[in-house]
């Protein structure tokens, strides 16, 4: 004997609750059944559960969307854009340091590239210390130098 799960009083059962608004879970808890199994059979009738694939329940209220800083890669783009150096001379390039500063002075902010040598001597070694977009190590003169420009493809 097999035992049918989706009895034609289920089917109307979820046709009503698909009119209500009730979500995917709420209509498996009502039924009886996994919520998996009222996706599917959703699918199968070609019905739609009314919401948006992904979108939120609507008893629930929307999320405050928190504010996102600028990726790590869209600031180098950026950069890259105003004025990128010619293929080979960001290697041989010197950026103007006005604000070295040691370690200990390292604050959030700055640009983190060494100056000089580690271990040439006391205080021979010292960050360049201008400003330093936010996300982003180092100023963008030394963020040239540190990362390569995207390669541009050939169509």
């Amino acid at each position: 004997m097999t035992l049918e799960t989706w009895t034609p009083e289920r089917v109307e059962q979820l046709r009503s609750c698909v009119v209500t608004g009730l979500t995917c879970s709420q209509i498996a808890a009502q039924i009886g059944v996994s919520r998996n199994a009222v996706i599917g059979k959703l699918h199968r009738l070609g019905l739609s559960s009314g919401r948006p694939p992904g979108g939120a329940a609507r008893s629930c209220p929307p999320r405050a969307a928190r504010p996102r800083a600028p990726s790590q890669r869209r600031l180098l783009r950026l950069m890259w854009s105003n004025g990128a150096p010619a293929a080979g001379s960001a290697a041989g390039a010197t950026v103007d340091s006005a604000q070295p500063c040691s370690l200990l002075d390292l604050d959030r902010g700055k640009c983190r590239w060494p100056l000089g040598e580690p271990g040439g001597g006391a205080g021979d070694l010292t960050f360049c210390g201008n400003v330093a977009p936010d996300g982003i190590s180092y100023c963008t003169g030394h963020a040239r130098m540190a990362y390569r420009a995207p390669a541009r493809r050939s169509a």
